[in-house]
């Protein structure tokens, strides 16, 4: 696997338990060794030694690619620039959509990454609380790197904490309502792939709310503001403390798009 004990050590200076990024400090102190970081991925490897190898390294650099591009504009208030308050849409897209990394040859964008590779290689909804935009709406990114031996426990940490947190899901039981994030509608199609509604999915870790059968979905607004450490709309989150150092594991709105030579 890839050394991501850099990455790790930058995640654990620059992020809180909350999830929240001191990008200030980390444009002035870690700039260079995220770079460094980067540049040493490649040359990449096409097969990695396992599944969980793979699905970590590319949700790793999935994730620094987004703080880069985050240090590169700071400071700003958001990912979704606004001209005269005003959405800027096209400047918007562009994060996700144009190349920022070149591996074997192939230029990557965000939008490649996630669409292209993660989600239609490892049909693993959890994905979808382990990928960082860089907003508040966005799951916590985490104050320590993704490790295959440790990702699945990872993903199902990341998967509670995004479901227990009332910012992203609450249950009104005197409605019937299920308001849930709109993540759940983005990619409503990764979750029915393992469940039979989004309702059922959420059941599987939040059985504590009992919901009925005939529960109504609402999607919450989506908060876009940058996931930085003066944000405060993740306070009531459950704290995350990273754990210690591991070793490496031993070698062994959707694009239809062909990752080729790329795992």
């Amino acid at each position: 696997m890839k050394d991501v004990d850099a990455w790790d050590a930058l995640l654990r200076r620059h992020v809180d338990d909350r999830g929240r990024v001191d990008y200030a400090t980390w444009q002035r102190q870690g700039t260079a060794e995220l770079e460094h970081w980067l540049a040493a991925q490649r040359p990449f490897d096409p097969e990695p030694g396992s599944r969980a190898e793979a699905m970590a390294l590319w949700i790793n650099l999935y994730n620094a690619l987004v703080i880069r591009q985050v240090l590169a504009r700071f400071p700003v208030a958001s990912i979704r620039p606004t001209v005269a308050a005003v959405p800027n849409w096209p400047a918007f897209l562009a994060f996700f959509s144009r190349p920022v990394i070149s591996l074997q040859g192939q230029s990557l964008s965000l939008n490649r990454i996630e669409h292209g590779i993660l989600r239609p290689r490892f049909g693993d909804p959890r994905l979808h609380f382990a990928l960082v935009c860089a907003a508040v709406g966005c799951p916590l990114l985490r104050p320590e790197a993704y490790r295959a031996e440790r990702l699945d426990a990872q993903l199902e940490e990341d998967t509670h904490r995004f479901l227990r947190n009332p910012l992203k899901l609450r249950f009104d039981p005197t409605c019937r309502t299920l308001h849930v994030s709109r993540i759940f509608q983005w990619y409503r199609g990764d979750v029915l792939a393992v469940a039979p509604s989004i309702p059922a999915y959420v059941g599987r870790y939040r059985s504590e709310l009992a919901l009925p059968a005939d529960v109504r979905l609402r999607y919450l607004p989506y908060d876009w503001a940058l996931n930085g450490r003066d944000s405060v709309a993740d306070v009531a989150v459950e704290p995350l403390q990273p754990r210690g150092r591991h070793p490496q594991a031993p070698e062994q709105a959707d694009h239809q798009v062909d990752p080729g030579g790329l795992p």
